[in-house]
């Protein structure tokens, strides 16, 4: 397929994907950032939030199974434009919710929702970028992802101070509404589907029949659930185990989400640089994931350190870590396959990510009421995952060549 030389309309598109992005952050982590406050007028426990964190994450683990595959029959224009309107609507729910069986209902409806962002971004990058961009541009719209945390944890201690937490939930809820209003008012002059190529997806048994994509998916398995803890639990961590508040928490949070977005462009430029240095996109693409895995690892020492500003630093390396990490393997697919069939894999391998982090959620949350708040071993798990995963794609695609695209024989 023929990419668009126009570089201009290309980053115009990954801008739209940007601020998609944002807001899609925004709205799943105001439960994160105010969970403390709920917890406190609600009344629930450990294991009780645990539970409606994992709620939110089997659904958006469905969610993005469905919506990957709807995706490249109906196309993005369609698809994310859908996602991001019932997204909004769930993310507004969230004001009528008194009990937690009330915040779970709301979650799953947002789960079920959000699940159309990824792999409609992953699917216009490898629609509209070439190999050697895609890791760069995913990486800036990926970085929208930690400008919307940051923007939550600024925002919502101050609408919930002055006008109460249903309130926060509204008003983040109406961002959505406002996105779609530029999508579709821009969307004459700036096309978001540009593929002309109208090829079938693959079968669904032809996908998972490849290594390629059990790499991916495994990788996500094992690291997805990582990222799904620091952000429903970082909160909570900070406030047990170093005294923050929600009027002190703004802070921290910024600081670490702003490390997630420099890791996110800078993983995404490192596969770029690798590739100036001669090697294959592949090669590159390893390269970079493996730098990331590296600093994930001193995560593991967490639990040892009593000096907030040190614990914000080993925390704001592993964020970066981890979107360096996902800059790079949401690129996989593209690698591998054919722009038609990149949404479902992302949503496959999407949604056994998100299953792995609702298991991993849930049981966080009993461990930690088990164990007093022990969270040495959750910390130990969290640093490892990224160096395993990393030896299985290694493993598994040593002799892949990443310029053979696996097609649809039929």
């Amino acid at each position: 397929m023929k990419i668009n030389n126009s570089i201009g309309i290309r980053w115009r598109v990954c801008a739209l994907l940007f601020f998609a992005t944002t807001i899609n952050y925004m709205d799943r982590q105001i439960f994160s950032i105010l969970a403390p406050t709920l917890q406190t007028t609600i009344g629930w426990n450990e294991s009780q939030y645990g539970l409606i964190v994992a709620s939110f994450t089997l659904a958006y683990a469905i969610g993005l199974l469905c919506a990957g595959r709807l995706l490249d029959w109906i196309g993005v224009k369609k698809g994310l434009g859908l996602s991001v309107f019932g997204w909004s609507l769930a993310a507004m729910g969230h004001a009528l919710a008194s009990t937690p069986i009330g915040f779970a209902i709301a979650r799953i409806f947002l789960g079920l929702t959000e699940g159309g962002n990824f792999p409609a971004a992953l699917k216009t990058i490898a629609e509209w970028f070439p190999k050697k961009e895609r890791s760069l541009a995913t990486g800036i719209f990926n970085s929208g992802a930690n400008i919307g945390i940051m923007i939550a944890a600024f925002l919502v201690p101050i609408i919930t101070l002055q006008f109460g937490w249903k309130i926060a939930f509204l008003v983040q809820g109406n961002l959505g509404f406002i996105w779609l209003i530029f999508f579709y008012t821009s969307s004459p002059s700036l096309p978001v589907e540009k593929c002309q190529n109208k090829s079938k997806p693959l079968p669904l048994k032809k996908i998972l029949s490849q290594k390629e994509a059990l790499a991916f998916i495994i990788s996500k398995f094992m690291t997805d659930p990582v990222w799904w803890f620091y952000l429903y639990w970082l909160p909570k961590y900070l406030t047990k185990e170093h005294g923050m508040t929600l009027g002190t928490l703004a802070l921290p949070l910024i600081i670490i989400y702003i490390a997630a977005d420099i890791g996110s462009i800078f993983g995404g430029w490192l596969s770029i640089w690798f590739i100036k240095q001669g090697k294959s996109h592949h090669e590159a693409r390893k390269l970079a994931l493996l730098t990331c895995a590296f600093c994930i690892l001193p995560t593991a020492l967490l639990p040892w350190v009593s000096e907030m500003g040190m614990a914000i630093f080993l925390i704001s390396l592993a964020a970066a870590g981890h979107q360096g990490w996902s800059a790079n393997l949401f690129n996989l697919p593209s690698d591998f396959f054919k722009e038609h069939s990149v949404a479902s894999l992302v949503g496959i391998g999407g949604f056994f990510g998100s299953i792995g982090g609702m298991f991993f959620q849930a049981a966080t949350g009993y461990f930690l009421e088990w164990s007093g708040n022990n969270y040495a071993p959750i910390f130990f798990i969290c640093s490892c995952a990224y160096m395993t995963a990393w030896i299985i794609i290694q493993q598994i695609t040593a002799r892949s060549i990443s310029n053979e695209l696996i097609t649809n024989p039929i």
